[in-house]
């Protein structure tokens, strides 16, 4: 997992964070919904920030997968490198 990825990553997911959980919870093993509590409609969001800043597509299924923060990274760097 590339470490530049994961803090770019990291600063697109704290914005949508719930006032209750910490930018420190933020870990590769995270649940996007389940343990950082991000509701379907930030993660939409996430999605489409995701998109801007790597300059991507990400497809529904794709989507789906996103589940951690370190799939979502993973994703991420099959469709950058």
């Amino acid at each position: 997992m590339n470490a530049k990825h994961y803090d770019e990553l990291k600063n697109i997911i704290k914005i949508y964070l719930p006032e209750d959980v910490s930018v420190d919870d933020i870990k590769p093993t995270s649940h996007l919904t389940q343990e950082l509590n991000i509701n379907s409609a930030n993660l939409v969001d996430i999605v489409l920030d995701v998109e801007d800043h790597f300059d991507i597509t990400i497809e529904d299924d794709e989507i789906e997968k996103m589940e951690t923060v370190k799939s979502a990274i993973e994703i991420i760097e099959a469709k950058v490198l």
